[in-house]
């Protein structure tokens, strides 16, 4: 059975498109590695599904139409609908090497050690993308306090993937708001 520790979210699909179940996504990475993952999973009442995608091709420089295993009509397509898509977090850390940092989702840090100005502060619990200011949501390893970082290149000093651990140094202004 999949799990979401697994699993690291790439895109979203958006509607139909065509009579032919084929239908528009949104992904966050480039589009010419979708077809290197063996799958795209999404959250089917609860159980992560796996879907194979038959064909795909860009519409824009983030949205694709592809054409999935299974789906051959327009309401079979619909059933996706605003669903988040994931890949193995694993298959796309093999894939990670060809990737610029700029075009890695973001969520691919959830669960990385955040290390602030040189200091161990805790763990990257969640992104808070709901703004145009998206931030690291890092629980601290010294209270239970959270601590909200903007995820933006200009504090990122590395990323260690092996160690799973982002060096970040952040102006202490913005620490203790």
């Amino acid at each position: 059975m999949i799990t979401r520790e697994e699993l690291i979210e790439i895109g979203v699909y958006n509607k139909p498109h065509g009579v032919n179940g084929e239908i528009s996504a949104t992904i966050d990475c480039d589009l010419d590695v979708l077809t290197r993952f063996s799958c795209l999973i999404s959250d089917i009442d609860g159980i992560y599904v796996p879907f194979f995608v038959n064909a795909s091709r860009g519409k824009t420089a983030q949205t694709a139409l592809l054409l999935i295993d299974g789906i051959s009509n327009e309401n079979e397509a619909a059933l996706l609908v605003n669903k988040a898509i994931f890949v193995k977090k694993n298959e796309f850390e093999d894939l990670a090497e060809a990737y610029d940092s700029d075009e890695m989702p973001i969520d691919y840090f959830i669960g990385y050690k955040a290390i602030i100005n040189g200091k161990e502060a805790g763990e990257i619990v969640d992104v808070d993308d709901s703004t145009a200011n998206v931030l690291f949501r890092i629980a601290a390893e010294d209270s239970d306090k959270e601590i909200l970082v903007p995820a933006v290149d200009e504090f990122v000093v590395d990323i260690d993937t092996e160690g799973e651990s982002i060096a970040l140094d952040v102006p202490e202004e913005l620490l203790n708001l």
